[in-house]
């Protein structure tokens, strides 16, 4: 019998705890009734880490995110360490990990499940039936370009400085990911730059291009500005399939997407490596959302996005396809009873706190279970 796959958790900040119990739930849940079982380990990062360590993220947390099979990840932010300097932010960690363990490819869904139609701020009928997936690039561009830093100039005045930079290598791994995961879908890939404005943006075109003629002729390819895109996700985001974008523009296209779907607490995401010598290929699962430190240990947040992140775990990290797609399925059911956190509370739904929709995930996973 095969050993246990290693599990790295990192709750962090704020809401991130919280949500992550949820999520243990749902591991406890699958070793009881399905039998299986995780190697678990649990540290800490952020601003939890800065408080225990005086620093966000431990060597010995990078290592055994190293490790680990996957790397199931909470959030990061508190303001009381807003002011221990920029290199001490919570923030750090999350950055940390994505260049340390080379976590170049950001997957992010959005997805709209027909009971929260109404939850969005857009008409139903836009967003009916919305399922795009944004391949964000994530340990290059302006987030990790130098030179960076600020400097006092000779009259006296400061400067801010980052640098957008990327290579022919950088572009093409990324672009792979979304060539491959189109196959998948809807065999659809848009590439997002700012090519009228930016060298960067150029070779980043160029490079998707050349690659897409070379390897991925089968697949529909267009190309599109990002201010273009993003005004085009809130006119029409069904016109979409795979995006591919840089760093900065990832970072915003994908929270706007989130919002087609009526709330960040509804979004998971995977960030992914190359595979290694030894087979396995680094991985790191997290909400898209922050550690909104204003409702944390109130019970208001919701856990859909972590549990989901979990179930994007299952599947890309341990292609345990039928176990995912029971967690999805899970979720989606209890949203249709009309169980709502008050990030997505409607007129006539039934509002229950972080660990009641957690429960009802699990009672629901026990129905779906013992039906199959």
């Amino acid at each position: 019998m095969s050993a246990p796959k290693k599990l790295l958790i990192l709750p962090g900040d704020g809401i991130g705890p919280e949500i992550m119990q949820e999520a243990r739930r749902i591991m406890d849940w699958m070793a009881q009734a399905r039998g299986i079982h995780f190697d678990i380990s649990e540290d800490l990062v952020g601003g939890a880490s800065l408080a225990a360590h005086g620093q966000p993220i431990t060597q010995q947390v990078i290592d055994a995110a190293r490790a680990a099979d996957a790397v199931l990840f909470g959030s990061v932010g508190d303001p009381k360490w807003a002011s221990a300097g920029f290199d001490r932010r919570p923030e750090i960690a999350i950055l940390k990990l994505r260049q340390e363990l080379g976590l170049f490819a950001n997957l992010r869904p959005a997805k709209v499940f027909d009971s929260l139609l109404d939850a969005s701020t857009l008409k139903p009928d836009v967003i009916r039936g919305l399922d795009i997936m944004i391949v964000r690039e994530t340990v290059g561009g302006i987030y990790f370009g130098t030179p960076r830093g600020i400097e006092t100039l000779p009259d006296g005045s400061r400067r801010g400085i980052n640098t957008e930079v990327y290579t022919t290598a950088e572009i093409e791994r990324v672009a792979r990911v979304a060539f491959d995961l189109a196959r998948k879908r809807d065999n659809r890939v848009c590439s997002v730059e700012k090519c009228n404005v930016m060298e960067s943006g150029l070779l980043w075109k160029e490079v998707v291009t050349t690659l897409h003629e070379r390897e991925y002729k089968d697949v529909e390819l267009n190309h599109m500005l990002a201010d273009n895109c993003a005004m085009q996700m809130v006119r029409n985001p069904r016109q979409f399939d795979v995006i591919v974008t840089g760093n900065l523009f990832g970072d915003l296209l994908s929270d706007l997407a989130s919002m087609l779907t009526g709330s960040l607490g509804m979004l998971p995401s995977a960030t992914l490596g190359a595979k290694g010598e030894d087979g396995r290929t680094p991985a790191l699962y997290e909400p898209i959302h922050g550690s909104a430190p204003d409702i944390a240990g109130q019970g208001k947040a919701n856990p859909l996005a972590q549990i989901l992140s979990f179930a994007m775990l299952l599947r890309y990290s341990f292609d345990m396809q039928e176990d995912a797609a029971m967690i999805e399925q899970a979720v989606s059911n209890v949203l249709t009873h009309g169980l709502r956190t008050p990030d997505i509370m409607s007129v006539g739904k039934t509002e229950v706190n972080t660990a009641g929709m957690g429960k009802a995930v699990v009672a629901e996973l026990d129905r779906l279970n013992k039906a199959a």
